[in-house]
């Protein structure tokens, strides 16, 4: 006869502790029943000893999971706290993530992204909301990875907070995709499913694992 040491017995809470939880509580309630079980058992059909080792074991790997998890979700909760003070240095630093909006100070707009490959026509341009194009910026030829441009903005009579920027990139074979880049600064920090995570000044709030570069 095999006792399952995880039974539908009553839930007693101790200091706040559900007794299902508590591998203290599970111990308790283990021996509980397994004197239970030796007090009430056939006296033609005894409890052996391969099967009080085969409870013995059960409950010793349910005890060592419980805590296993209390010291992980510990160490998570630690490990939170840690990402946002180390968070906090990031305020008020500059940060690139994907976007596509232009930085611009004393006349000039400048633009960062990323080529997934060589290509050899670069082009970048400037453009209204409504999908107008009031400039270009020609690059030429460009290596795989980090690519910039500047942009003469004191020829646009207009707002330019509001034109952002887009890039063509290609090559004999085809189009090359390329992703667009936006600078802004750090104003909070914070954390969300346990990732710490930046508000920027332009009010996103980006993953920190999804910045790709700090400035």
């Amino acid at each position: 006869m095999i006792l399952n040491p995880i039974g539908s017995s009553p839930t007693i809470n101790t200091g706040g502790t559900s007794a299902n939880t508590d591998p203290a509580a599970m111990q308790d309630r283990f021996l509980k029943l397994l004197v239970a079980q030796l007090n009430n058992q056939d006296p033609m059909n005894p409890l052996d000893n391969a099967q009080m080792t085969t409870q013995m074991a059960q409950i010793n790997t349910v005890t060592g999971l419980q805590q296993l998890n209390l010291t992980m979700q510990t160490m998570a909760e630690q490990f939170t706290t840690m990402q946002q003070i180390q968070g906090t240095s990031m305020i008020g630093r500059s940060v690139l993530s994907e976007g596509d909006s232009l930085t611009t100070t004393d006349g000039v707009a400048t633009g960062q992204f990323d080529l997934a490959s060589a290509a050899t026509n670069v082009r970048v341009d400037i453009v209204t909301p409504g999908g107008v194009v009031v400039g270009s910026v020609d690059l030429g030829a460009l290596g795989k990875g980090r690519g910039d441009f500047e942009w003469d903005a004191s020829q646009y009579a207009g707002d330019t907070s509001s034109l952002h920027f887009v890039v063509n990139a290609s090559t004999a074979e085809g189009a090359v995709d390329a992703t667009p880049l936006t600078q802004s600064k750090v104003v909070a920090t914070g954390s969300s499913a346990g990732a710490l995570t930046l508000t920027l000044e332009n009010g996103d709030t980006v993953n920190y694992a999804n910045i790709r570069g700090v400035l």
